[in-house]
């Protein structure tokens, strides 16, 4: 009796062309990541509107910046294991809705009490629905290809933000505030039907559920419509045992995702002292609130070229030390901002180099984080080292306004943002001398997951 054949489904991935339906996936969690990005921004770019409107001080607007951040750490670290247990997609649909309603409810408030918890309840579900993005992605990529691909999809983040700044620019001024946060909760819930009729799940998370060959089947045949997978059994992938957050520690892994942790911590804390201060700090430097919202919108371009550079870079080269390097550049471009509050031109390219070394190189961590981890605990890796990083965050944006009610200038702000960023670069580095003496010793620790 003939033995069944046997399909590995990363093989059949690895070995055709990039598909139409494998690029449609991408776009589709772009579009996802970018609106993510553009309600995560916001709440920085009508800072100055709320303090305006309201009489806020930068100490009472820290806790607004803090509550959605916190709630983007607790969807990350909710919603990733949930991904890992009833699917990607599924997690990714429902926390785009919720993100989306919230935004809407965000728009009604009426003091900074009531903003704050609403923009709590819309961080839970955007920390949800990043990971799941990420995870997604990499999932439908190539081998050979995925940091390129996981970090394009990803500058949607980054686009996200920056479309955010040139929205604020015109629609506060028109609209008031509440307009920027309407545009918010409009995109997304208009995007959920979409994403229902249209994103597939995972093939590779399809292969941890008993009886799914039919439907794995059909969904690799439309990335290799001439191979005939009549009959075919699929190579499954390892399930996870016990807490799917102790998987990240096991066979090896565990000193990996302490690097990786930190990594993520110092980046999200560099990137978000500055998105969420950079508003108030150059409007504080004598510039109007539009050319502000321009400038600020820099870090989050100078982000989306340094996040397809880098992603490029990473498949050609080792790619921890790609990373390290373009967070020491941050470092050195964060150090020029402060120099530089009162030369535009100088300034602008301050902000845009620091957005290009910070943010392209989050982007870049994010696709390394999704190589690290096996297919059953994947979104649970991504998902957790984007809730540490969150951590970090929370920190960053508050810290602005500690340092600002002491009446630190900018000068020394932008100083002090440059530590984490070195950091970073210090985590990758460490991150990738482990891996190396991993490698050498013959291990397989931290190496991509072959087998599903």
């Amino acid at each position: 009796m003939a033995q069944p054949r046997i399909v590995d489904v990363q093989d059949v991935i690895n070995s055709h062309p990039l598909s139409r339906f494998q690029l449609s996936v991408v776009a589709l969690c772009f579009l996802v990541v970018a609106i993510d990005g553009f309600d995560t921004a916001a709440i920085g770019f009508i800072a100055p509107a709320l303090k305006a409107g309201w009489g806020v001080t930068p100490a009472q607007l820290a806790p607004l910046f803090g509550a959605g951040l916190f709630g983007l750490m607790l969807g990350a670290f909710l919603f990733g294991p949930l991904a890992d247990r009833i699917g990607r997609k599924a997690v990714l649909v429902l926390t785009t809705l919720a993100f989306g309603v919230a935004s809407l409810a965000s728009a009604t408030a009426g003091s900074v009490e009531e903003l704050t918890l609403w923009r709590f309840v819309t961080g839970l579900g955007l920390g949800g629905a990043m990971p799941s993005a990420i995870t997604l992605t990499a999932e439908y990529c190539p081998e050979r290809r995925r940091s390129s691909l996981v970090t394009l999809m990803f500058c949607g983040f980054t686009i996200g933000s920056a479309v955010a700044g040139l929205a604020a620019s015109q629609i506060v001024a028109a609209y008031g505030w509440q307009g920027l946060l309407v545009l918010g909760g409009v995109l997304p819930i208009a995007l959920v039907p979409i994403l229902w009729l249209m994103l597939p799940e995972s093939a590779r998370y399809l292969t941890l559920r008993e009886g799914r060959a039919d439907r794995i089947a059909a969904v690799l045949r439309k990335i290799a419509p001439a191979e005939n997978f009549a009959g075919a059994e699929f190579a499954r992938a390892g399930k996870a045992k016990g807490l799917p957050i102790l998987q990240l520690f096991a066979e090896g892994r565990g000193a990996g995702t302490i690097f990786l942790w930190l990594t993520f911590f110092m980046s999200l804390l560099v990137f978000y002292l500055l998105s969420s201060w950079l508003p108030l700090l150059i409007t504080g430097a004598g510039w109007t609130l539009g050319r502000a919202s321009l400038m600020a919108a820099l870090l989050a371009t100078g982000g989306t070229i340094g996040a397809v550079a880098i992603g490029r870079l990473m498949d050609r080269f080792e790619p921890h030390r790609v990373l390290a390097a373009s967070y020491l550049a941050a470092a050195a471009f964060i150090l020029l901002l402060g120099a530089a509050a009162g030369t535009p031109w100088l300034l602008m390219l301050g902000i845009f180099g620091a957005g290009f070394g910070v943010a392209g190189s989050q982007v870049g961590i994010n696709a390394l984080a999704a190589a690290y981890y096996p297919t059953a605990s994947r979104a649970t890796g991504v998902s957790w080292a984007n809730g540490v990083g969150r951590t970090g965050s929370i920190l960053g944006s508050m810290v602005g306004g500690v340092l600002l009610s002491l009446g630190w200038d900018l000068s020394t702000v932008f100083n002090f943002a440059a530590v984490p960023a070195l950091a970073a670069a210090t985590g990758m580095l460490a991150k990738g001398r482990l891996q190396d003496r991993s490698l050498h010793c013959g291990s397989v620790v931290g190496g991509t997951e072959r087998a599903t």
